[in-house]
């Protein structure tokens, strides 16, 4: 095995730090030697400082692709912390169909969507939802990560009998085929309602023009130090309309004094 020394380990936490907003630290360092050994192998690194060269260099931006798919976990499946799924549809969904005037337009964005089972899941909702009156409605979600091998196998859509364990048995007739003895498929209908980006959560400045009803982004500021999360916070609540919701993770909270976000109920937050 290939060893990572103290210096070693500061230069490429650093850099993924200042970078990605990813907090690796000193708990992570057998972790990340774990998971990377097998670039440093296949490449024929001799130590992790060449290694860390190569993710400098490289200008087709394979190689830090590579670096944060291994050290992300990107653990998430279906139905996943289902109260808050609950209040989108009893709350959150009644509240903006009301408030809504003029073009019927509901901005929704799933920040850190993994393997997409979290949009896709909200597409579901939206669908029985609004019902016949769907096509009345811009309710496309805008779904965002930064490892491209996610967001690859988000836009695949297929899932395995496992993975859908705990969807509706309604949801599985209405909203997915089966294309094998233990896998399935996410219907187009509810594909095209999903739109799939690469972002950093880390840029400067968000490039989006119009702000967001409601926001998602569950379980992945827990790879953040407070200072990184706390800016990232207030950008969302920039980018939030007036009413609207952040929802996070439910072993995550922000901090009252830093943010201006209004306490709702466990891990869901309300701009007003």
């Amino acid at each position: 095995m290939i060893n990572i020394s103290d210096k070693e380990f500061k230069y490429l936490s650093t850099y993924v730090k200042n970078n990605y907003g990813i907090n690796l630290g000193e708990k992570k360092k057998s972790l990340v030697v774990g998971r990377l050994q097998n670039i440093l192998l296949e490449n024929n690194f001799e130590n992790f400082s060449q290694y860390y060269d190569y993710v400098l260099s490289d200008t087709t931006g394979k190689a830090v692709i590579g670096l944060l798919n291994k050290i992300t976990t990107n653990h998430t499946y279906f139905m996943r912390e289902s109260n808050h799924f609950d209040f989108f549809k009893e709350k959150v969904l009644p509240f903006w169909e009301k408030s809504i005037n003029g073009k019927k337009d509901l901005r929704i964005w799933s920040a850190g969507c993994s393997s997409g089972e979290e949009p896709y899941t909200l597409a579901m909702i939206l669908s029985d939802y609004f019902g016949e009156e769907k096509y009345l409605w811009d309710s496309r979600i805008l779904a965002t990560d930064i490892s491209m091998k996610v967001i690859n196998k988000a836009k695949a859509a297929i899932y395995s009998d496992e993975q859908i364990s705990a969807i509706p048995k309604m949801w599985k007739l209405k909203y997915f085929e089966k294309i094998d003895d233990n896998n399935w498929r996410i219907k187009d209908v509810i594909k095209k309602e999903v739109i799939l980006r690469i972002f950093n959560l880390m840029n400067a400045s968000f490039p989006f023009k119009k702000k967001f009803h409601v926001i998602f982004c569950r379980n992945v500021m827990i790879y953040f130090d407070n200072e990184t999360k706390n800016n990232l916070v207030n950008k969302f609540y920039e980018y939030t309309e007036q009413g609207g919701y952040l929802f996070i993770g439910h072993s995550e909270s922000l901090n009252k004094e830093n943010s201006k976000y209004k306490y709702i109920m466990p891990a869901v937050y309300r701009k007003e």
